[in-house]
This record gives C-alpha cells, sequence and structure tokens, in this order.
C-alpha cells in the first residue's frame, strides 16, 4: 500500500469512472474534424453511442452552451464517410498543453451507423478476450 506524501501531486483522470456511465465506453484513435472548434483536426480517445472524448494536441478555447457538428473518422471505421455528429461539450480541461473534450452525442445525422459503429468495437472486445473452457 502507498501512502501520500504531505504536497505530493496526484495524477487526475479526465474521464469519469465506468460505473457512473450511461453507455460502455471503446477505446478508440481517430480524426475528429470540428471547424466551429478548430481549423485543425483533433484526435479521438474514446466513443460510445452517446458520447465521446477527444483531445488537440494546443489549449483551445470552447464554449460549453454550443452545440457542434463533428465529423468523426475513427480508426476501426476503415475507408467509409467519416460519422457525422451534433454533439455538446460537457467538459474541457486543458494540461500539458493539450485541450480535452468530452462530448455528449445530441443527434447524429448518421445514428445507425454509428450504432453499427459501436456494435463493432464490442464484437471486436470480445474477439480479444480469452476463451475460458
Amino acid at each position: 500500500m502507498h501512502s501520500i506524501e504531505p504536497n505530493q501531486k496526484i495524477p487526475y483522470t479526465f474521464g469519469m469512472v465506468e460505473e457512473n456511465r450511461q453507455n460502455q465506453r471503446y477505446e478508440e484513435i481517430g480524426r475528429i474534424t470540428a471547424p466551429e472548434i478548430c481549423a485543425l483536426p483533433g484526435v479521438l480517445d474514446d466513443i460510445s453511442v452517446s458520447g465521446c472524448k477527444v483531445h488537440y494536441s494546443f489549449p483551445l478555447t470552447v464554449d460549453l452552451d454550443n452545440e457542434y457538428e463533428v465529423k468523426l473518422s475513427p480508426l476501426h471505421h476503415g475507408e467509409q464517410a467519416p460519422l457525422n455528429l451534433i454533439c455538446q461539450p460537457q467538459w474541457v480541461r486543458e494540461a500539458e498543453g493539450n485541450t480535452y473534450i468530452g462530448f455528449k452525442i445530441l443527434y447524429s445525422p448518421d445514428a445507425n451507423r454509428l450504432k453499427d459503429f459501436i456494435q463493432q468495437l464490442d464484437d471486436l472486445s470480445k474477439d480479444q478476450l480469452p476463451d475460458i473452457i
């Protein structure tokens, strides 16, 4: 067991505890394009049917009251067209020059494609589990 020394810095976790999540999140890397937030693309960190976490490698200002149209191109989505989502930021954090954003998906013109993609990620995660005999 580790003890915490006075004035010792404790690492900060950007995500919420999985038990508090409405839907399971899947670690997935990809590209996010959100021109209203930044002209440069960001990086997808994880995704669920109801939200995602992204980051940009520089500081940004994000309005938590705005809805944003974002296009996600996840790695495991292949050469398909990006997923078009309407999202609202739930939180924004800056750390070590990076900006992390947690989005809630409000509406998705690609809702069926998003559900299919999440199912694909779920299937992939189950395929990677060892068989128990």
